[in-house]
């Protein structure tokens, strides 16, 4: 996902605190808030910086849609704070306390797609003191965590109907294409999937986990059609290509079980334990040594490094979300695991992207796969560390 690029569908709070401290909607004055005018193609914010504290975003819909209105973490991922169901002509604040750093704001008309005006914007000063006690801190992360998982799970729906539609047309130069990125927003938020039952199984099972009594379903299902493997890669057996109907069969499936997970994060009772975010950035990590490093996630495409990306992607949104709680508890921890993720994201950077498209996996060598390996294990050993610390 593009750095500049925002969220689709959420139904989360109307406001969304940041961790760095819930603030009553009624501190800041008029005078002193920033005007953002969402109109039907626009996201007009009135200045572009501001400095660290408490800041409030008076948000005037001059369009003819209900609209949203974001801040966004400098990854483009990570939801910083929201205001939504702005109905046309009518204002809405969004108060967050923010640290200094880097954001982005952007508008949503009609409250889906990739929304509009997305910008960037700068929060100068000192570093504040976090609002609120710690237990209103960790509501604060769990609620801006469901909001992040909601978002990639409405962002995956989108994509994977894309996906599927090209593929049940026959179409697969274009599904071929976009089958990794497709997958991102799946693999960002895997854990999450997992702690739904049978729904990671029928939607992610690679076909060497399946048992012989169930049925093989999922990306993977697809991804062997797509790629098809060599008689000697497919146990001396020819593939034997899906029919027209077999490929509806499996993308109707998917479609189906991906609409699950959608509805599941959705529903009006969904939420997270602080330890599950947590522990979801461990499993993350897990992710990548189990079938990425190993080669075996995408055995027949070899868009393991995609994978590997999302993954890395989503461990970071998930301990950032409780950063500074940890922080407050062990700096020290915090200082390593800040260097260990921006070591193993800058070696990953060195193989390509997400916009632009990584090596295939089979075409790295043997020392290739043990550099990345050691970064992987440089982060998840303090990253272990960090539900313990957390919640201690």
């Amino acid at each position: 996902m593009k750095a500049r690029a925002v969220i689709t569908t959420i139904g989360a709070a109307a406001t969304l605190l940041a961790l760095t401290g819930c603030v009553p909607n009624a501190t800041s004055s008029d005078a002193s808030a920033i005007a953002v005018d969402s109109s039907a193609d626009a996201c007009s914010v009135s200045t572009n910086s501001a400095s660290s504290g408490t800041l409030r975003f008076k948000v005037t819909n001059s369009g003819d849609k209900v609209t949203e209105f974001y801040l966004l973490a400098d990854d483009g991922l990570r939801i910083i704070g929201e205001v939504e169901n702005v109905g046309p002509g009518i204002s809405r604040d969004l108060v967050v306390q923010a640290q200094p750093g880097d954001y982005f704001t952007v508008c949503k008309p009609g409250m889906v797609g990739d929304g509009v005006g997305n910008a960037a914007f700068s929060v100068t000063g000192d570093k504040v003191k976090l609002a609120g006690d710690e237990q209103e801190q960790v509501d604060a992360a769990a609620t801006n965590y469901v909001a992040y998982v909601k978002d990639q799970v409405a962002q995956l729906v989108t994509g994977t109907d894309a996906f599927l539609a090209a593929y049940k047309s026959g179409d697969d130069e274009t599904a071929r294409a976009s089958y990794a990125t497709a997958r991102a927003n799946y693999e960002r938020i895997e854990p999450v999937a997992e702690s739904f039952g049978d729904l990671d199984p029928e939607i992610d099972f690679r076909e060497a986990d399946v048992a012989p009594d169930k049925e093989w379903t999922g990306w993977h299902r697809i991804e062997k059609d797509l790629f098809p493997p060599a008689a000697a890669e497919n146990g001396g057996v020819d593939y034997v290509a899906l029919t027209p109907d077999q490929r509806t069969y499996y993308a109707d499936k998917l479609a189906e079980n991906t609409q699950q997970l959608y509805d599941a994060v959705h529903a009006s009772d969904y939420t997270v334990s602080i330890d599950a975010i947590s522990n979801g950035a461990i499993g993350l990590l897990e992710e990548v040594a189990s079938g990425k490093i190993t080669g075996e996630e995408e055995i027949w495409s070899h868009t393991d490094l995609w994978d590997f990306q999302a993954n890395l992607e989503g461990a970071r949104v998930a301990y950032e979300g409780v950063r500074d709680i940890v922080e407050a508890k062990d700096p020290e921890l915090v200082k390593t695991l800040d260097t260990r993720f921006g070591d193993l994201e800058k070696q990953l950077a060195s193989y390509g992207s997400l916009d632009s498209g990584f090596v295939y996996y089979n075409e790295l060598t043997q020392a290739q796969v043990k550099e990345l390996a050691d970064g992987v294990n440089a982060l998840s050993e303090p990253l272990s560390k960090l539900t313990a610390t957390l919640v201690a």
